[in-house]
């Protein structure tokens, strides 16, 4: 009788596989490749709050975008953009005295800041002083021919 090689192969297969012999192979378990490694835990800044300020004016949360630039600006206080943003923030709550403020500190950060130029003189036309807001649109127009015509047309609307 004449036995195949495939089927002495599957014979010792088979054996190995019931634990006979001392040949048995047996897997040792493997370790990761890589070893888990945890996250640190969330620790906020002023980008973090920032960009969380952001989503919320996206979302039109104004309570939470006050908020959040408020955090910014306490973990950065040089963050013209934070104060710009948080003076938006204000004057879509109504706070507009408070939005002037914040637009104000933007502004003496960062003298020649358009988007707050141009903010600042939508707050003062929504407060009813139109001469403010000509004089703002007036530093704004070298820096920023669209924003300027933006915020003229603002203007022209407020009469």
């Amino acid at each position: 009788m004449r036995i195949s090689r495939f089927a002495i192969l599957a014979l010792v297969a088979m054996a190995a596989a019931l634990g006979g012999g001392s040949s048995t192979i047996r897997a040792e378990p493997s370790s990761p490749a890589v070893q888990e490694k945890r996250q640190p835990p969330f620790s906020p800044d002023a980008e973090s709050e920032f960009n969380r300020g952001v989503r919320a004016r996206l979302a039109k949360d104004w309570t939470t975008a006050v908020e959040a630039f408020r955090k910014a600006i306490a973990f950065r206080s040089a963050f013209p953009e934070a104060w710009n943003e948080l003076g938006y923030a204000l004057r879509n709550q109504g706070r507009y005295s408070d939005s002037l403020a914040a637009y104000q500190e933007a502004l003496r950060q960062r003298p020649n800041f358009p988007e707050a130029l141009e903010y600042l003189g939508e707050a003062y036309v929504k407060m009813g002083r139109l001469d403010d807001a000509r004089a703002v649109l007036q530093r704004l127009r070298p820096l920023d021919a669209k924003r300027a015509d933006e915020l003229a047309e603002v203007i022209a609307k407020g009469k």
